[in-house]
């Protein structure tokens, strides 16, 4: 199979890397400076947990290049959710008549009701016209990264990947794409329930991600301090309820009890604040309360604490 990572930031750089590394032709869409430094090494430079390095070989291109790329058989989307719309016209000369889109990105996803668009991640329906939900592949990454540098990425190896159809069905490509990344070195498990995957991610995004961003404050902190410890309870019950008959077989006590046992990491969001980038609350915040809108949802805590965190973004010019 062909492959193209479209946004290759941290997590895609080692997910094209490690395609290549195994043999399946893999292409990096990247930008800026990381992308200066893939093409100048030849590659990407993978740094382990234990301080070693590797050098993958892997062909890097900018977004307005993927005409010279041309039509492949899967596109790993790792742009933030926010920035899908815009890369859509560069996504689009990668697409063959059976191009699987996996959707790897944080929060409600915009292939999630295809006959009534959320406006918060699909605005009037701009992007599934132009990136059709019937190509979309689930997926929930659970994998760690960082971009210490140009060029190299701090890799944290963890559970894996979580791949799913829209629709439930165990499809032939489901198992294609499956295949490729195990092949690549990463756990992938396949799921007839991605929608509860995601709402079990969930409950941590829109409880940690959107309390980082008011907190300052890493995800074993918030899960642990006596005060802000049950706000996140109340926020994940929330999202319990939003989700319905999706809703995640994990308990709240489980995933607080996960989340302390990660430390003190920082959550995305908490680490684009720091870095002064627009932050992802559209897909992590407004999609969950829009959603509660339509479920007849009250999720007070839910809705406050999404509410600060849009006011500080903005006050921020992080929206």
């Amino acid at each position: 199979m062909r492959w193209a990572i479209f946004g290759a930031g941290a997590i895609g750089t080692w997910v094209g890397a490690a395609l290549a590394q195994s043999g399946q032709d893999a292409t990096l869409v990247a930008r800026g400076a990381h992308l200066a430094a893939l093409q100048a090494q030849g590659g990407a430079r993978l740094r382990y947990p234990d301080g070693t390095e590797e050098r993958v070989a892997v062909q890097a291109v900018a977004p307005g290049e993927t005409k010279q790329v041309g039509e492949v058989d899967v596109v790993v989307l790792t742009v933030k959710a926010h920035g899908l719309l815009g890369a859509a016209p560069d996504v689009a000369p990668l697409l063959g008549p059976e191009t699987v889109l996996v959707a790897a990105q944080n929060g409600i996803p915009w292939w999630w009701s295809p006959a009534e668009p959320i406006e918060a991640v699909d605005p009037g329906g701009a992007l599934s016209a132009a990136l059709p939900p019937e190509r979309a592949l689930g997926a929930v990454v659970y994998l760690g990264g960082a971009v210490p540098e140009p060029g190299v990425v701090a890799i944290s190896p963890e559970a894996g990947l979580v791949l799913g159809e829209p629709d439930g069905a165990l499809s032939e490509r489901l198992e294609r794409v499956a295949q490729g990344l195990e092949r690549a070195g990463f756990p992938v498990r396949r799921t007839e329930a991605i929608r509860r995957e995601v709402w079990t991610k969930m409950m941590g995004n829109a409880a940690f991600n959107l309390m980082s961003v008011l907190t300052r404050a890493g995800i074993g902190t918030m899960a642990t301090d006596p005060g802000v410890a049950p706000l996140v309870e109340r926020t994940m019950a929330d999202v319990l309820e939003i989700a319905g008959p999706d809703r995640p077989q994990i308990s709240i006590a489980e995933r607080l009890a996960i989340s302390a046992r990660l430390g003190d990491h920082k959550p995305s969001t908490l680490q684009d604040l720091e870095a002064g980038k627009r932050l992802e609350l559209d897909a992590l915040g407004a999609a969950v309360v829009e959603l509660a809108d339509r479920a007849g949802v009250q999720a007070p805590t839910l809705r406050a604490v999404y509410a600060l965190a849009d006011l500080q973004a903005r006050q921020l010019g992080l929206r």
